[in-house]
């Protein structure tokens, strides 16, 4: 059995034969050894516009999970071939929707409001078949980092948002741009009305789809308290899927790229707490040794940890060949639409 550095010399080898051919994308909460062999690191939003601007690669291996793979795979160009080291790697957010419910809530709002007066606002975290019924929709994916003006996009075209699946992302972006609480509503699919009036249906701007993250709702204000309880002169910075009750305790919010940009821009010697995924606060620490970093809480996402050496060496062996990432034609055309209104609104 080969170990960690074996494996690793075996994927550069690989990597430096294949040249240009080969795009490994990598996402923020992978480990760090992950990191260290692909190509590029990023956010969904970073990593979707690699995808898309990538003309040389013909290969796309992408380490994270299926539904970021499934992005790459719409955004990528006639002749790519997108894989993932393991297909098993899902998204419990992503799976809090399917398309038959989408559908069904989309046929219920139509009753009380204009069709044409909601904007669908789709979350990356999010299957190809819902990003294509949002496409033809009208509507558009947005990512952590570009909710804001993904949200301005929508509601400048329309009387109302949908934004699906993450009700944490949708709120805390909604209450920061200056919508008010009373203008939000939750949409509890198991619910008539999705446990609401007709009335809230009417007035409210935004409509929240009820799912979330399980990464970042491990998070609690407790873990704030005893956090500058412990360490007075920090700052905490957490991100936008956490609970609004304790992004309001946080010194700042934002997305993964956000968070490595905060921790980069400290002063050396800062304590900086951080509320995600412990993969990205353990290769931050590596990365900052004159920065004090300290997780807010150990939360790890364990489909992105499915993500390992030795299964990203099989597929770069078998380029091409094994666990290929294909979306049919007629959702990619849907799809693409708004991945593509995605781009467009935040260059």
């Amino acid at each position: 059995m080969k170990n960690e550095e074996q494996t690793k010399e075996e994927i550069l080898k690989i990597k430096k034969d294949l040249g240009n051919k080969l795009l490994i994308l990598t996402h923020q909460y992978q480990r760090k050894e992950i990191v260290d062999v692909g190509n590029f690191c990023g956010d969904s939003f970073a990593l979707s516009q690699k995808a898309a601007n990538d003309q040389n690669a013909k290969f796309i291996v992408f380490c994270g999970v299926h539904f970021m793979a499934e992005s790459a795979s719409i955004l990528s160009n006639e002749g790519q071939i997108v894989q993932i080291p393991d297909t098993n790697a899902g998204c419990w957010m992503a799976d809090m929707a399917d398309v038959y419910m989408v559908e069904k809530v989309w046929d219920e709002l139509k009753r009380f409001v204009p069709e044409d007066s909601i904007m669908p606002v789709l979350y990356i975290n999010s299957d190809a078949q819902i990003k294509a019924f949002c496409g033809k929709k009208g509507g558009t994916i947005c990512t952590s980092s570009n909710a804001n003006a993904a949200i301005k996009w929508g509601l400048s075209l329309r009387e109302k948002v949908l934004f699906l699946p993450d009700q944490h992302l949708g709120r805390n972006t909604a209450i920061a741009m200056g919508i008010q609480p009373e203008e939000i509503i939750l949409w509890k699919y198991d619910k008539p009305l999705g446990g609401n009036t007709e009335n809230d249906i009417k007035k409210a701007k935004i409509i929240l789809w009820d799912g979330y993250c399980l990464v970042h709702t491990r998070f609690k204000v407790e873990h704030i308290t005893e956090a500058r309880k412990k360490y007075p002169d920090s700052k905490i910075v957490v991100h936008p899927e956490c609970p609004i009750e304790l992004v309001k305790e946080a010194d700042a919010v934002g997305s993964t790229s956000f968070i490595v940009k905060y921790v980069e821009n400290a002063k050396p010697g800062s304590t900086i707490i951080i509320g995600t995924e412990i993969n990205l606060i353990q290769r931050l620490k590596i990365e900052n040794p004159d920065k004090n970093i300290i997780e807010l809480h150990h939360s790890l996402c364990p489909n992105m940890y499915k993500i390992n050496l030795e299964n990203l060496l099989m597929v770069i062996e078998n380029i091409g060949k094994i666990n290929v990432v294909d979306v049919p034609y007629d959702l990619k055309i849907d799809a693409k639409k708004a991945l593509d209104r995605m781009l467009k609104i935040s260059p």
